[in-house]
């Protein structure tokens, strides 16, 4: 069987059971080297300002090893936090048929890309980066001749929806060397647990004080500038929905601004970072899930979101809009900063709560479109072309 290095900065909730279904399904060997422990050790998440580590399974049913790293300061909040010398002997060790790579922006990335003999064992690479907000401008025409450059070290990309697709395009890959791996979550527990979690949802909602008539908006996530939750707030504000209640769930930079400004308002609700076993309670509780997000390379709470069969609006510069939301079927779109778009989207989609339900009824099939199934195919299709 051909066997395959997965590298990787560490262990992260969306992947690790993706790497399980790899190894119970796929026709290949896989390996999974990390490069930071990040999410199975208690430590600060630069973006909730807290420290945690993740509550379900990330390290079991598939072979893994962790690169020491040597950097002062790890991480992937910065270049140089992923620091591992040790990288291209670790892999190398493992004598694979191909490498995959996750990402690349790192110091040590950047070494193994040079470093690593093509001959012997050609290169994948997956991301999610687009060009919804496209830079302009020498700077920009000069990044997009560098990371061409790179792009071409890997033999294939796999692309988890179109505006990443777009993205690869931009930077010169040909489409026969593009394979469509979309971007999912782990669909079938959220699926189990939809039922439970519903049950959960009313008792979170009366310990929140959320009157029981109400219809809940949901934002989950860290409070961060680029996520746009004061967008949210605001535009909830200038809608003057009846009996609808907005819940902001997570922490971060924004948190005391965003208490600041909800301070004198009714109906707006706070509750701390949720861990990955209370998720599906989370998204059950609402009744509209909202990413306003002015840059956001994907944004997998929508997938979350729509397992737990629930309507959502994002803006037009998250990731996975093109791919998972289509207005008035399971959601609505608005420009990315327009708060008064915003306003009117939660405007149109809570004055016909039939209709809204519908909307997460129509989400929850179009999410079993993205699942582990469909990207491990993306995946052996690009194997079987370049090994």
């Amino acid at each position: 069987m051909k066997k395959l290095a997965i590298i990787i900065s560490h262990p992260i909730q969306y992947y690790a059971p993706w790497f399980r279904h790899l190894a119970d399904s796929a026709d290949f060997v896989i390996k999974v080297f990390y490069l930071w422990n990040f999410g199975v050790t208690q430590q600060v998440d630069t973006g909730f300002q807290e420290a945690f580590q993740w509550d379900i399974p990330l390290l079991t049913g598939y072979d893994y090893e962790f690169v020491p790293n040597v950097s002062s300061n790890p991480g992937t909040h910065h270049f140089w936090g992923l620091q591992n010398p040790s990288l291209v002997a670790q892999v190398k060790a493992y004598s694979p048929d191909a490498v995959l790579l996750m990402n690349y922006n790192y110091a040590s990335l950047y070494h193994f890309l040079g470093s690593w003999n093509t001959r012997h064992a050609p290169l994948l690479f997956r991301g999610d980066s687009h060009r919804l907000l496209a830079p302009t401008g020498l700077k920009a025409w000069a990044r997009r001749q560098f990371i061409s450059l790179i792009y071409r070290r890997f033999a294939a990309c796999l692309y988890v929806g179109k505006a990443n697709y777009n993205y690869f395009r931009y930077h010169g890959i040909a489409t026969n060397h593009l394979f469509f791996s979309p971007h999912s979550v782990d669909n079938d527990r959220f699926f189990a647990h939809a039922q439970t979690a519903k049950e959960q949802a009313v008792i979170w909602k009366k310990e929140l004080g959320i009157p029981d008539d109400h219809a809940v908006i949901l934002f989950a996530g860290k409070f961060e500038a680029q996520k746009r939750p004061l967008d949210l707030l605001r535009a909830f504000l200038q809608a003057k929905l009846s009996r609808v209640s907005l819940l902001f769930v997570g922490s971060g930079l924004l948190e005391k601004d965003l208490k600041s400004e909800a301070a004198e308002h009714e109906n707006i609700y706070f509750a701390p970072f949720q861990n990955q076993t209370l998720m599906p309670r989370t998204y059950a509780v609402a009744d509209l899930v909202v990413l306003p997000s002015h840059s956001e390379t994907w944004g997998l709470i929508i997938n979350e979101a729509m397992c737990l069969a629930r309507p959502v609006i994002t803006s037009t510069h998250v990731g996975c809009t093109q791919d998972l939301v289509h207005p008035h079927q399971n959601g609505l779109v608005f420009s990315a900063g327009d708060v008064p778009a915003l306003c009117s989207c939660l405007q149109e989609a809570l004055t016909d709560r039939q209709r809204l339900q519908q909307w997460g009824e129509n989400s929850r099939n179009i999410i079993s479109h993205y699942s582990y199934t469909q990207a491990t195919q993306g995946l052996c299709q690009a194997l079987n072309q370049i090994v």
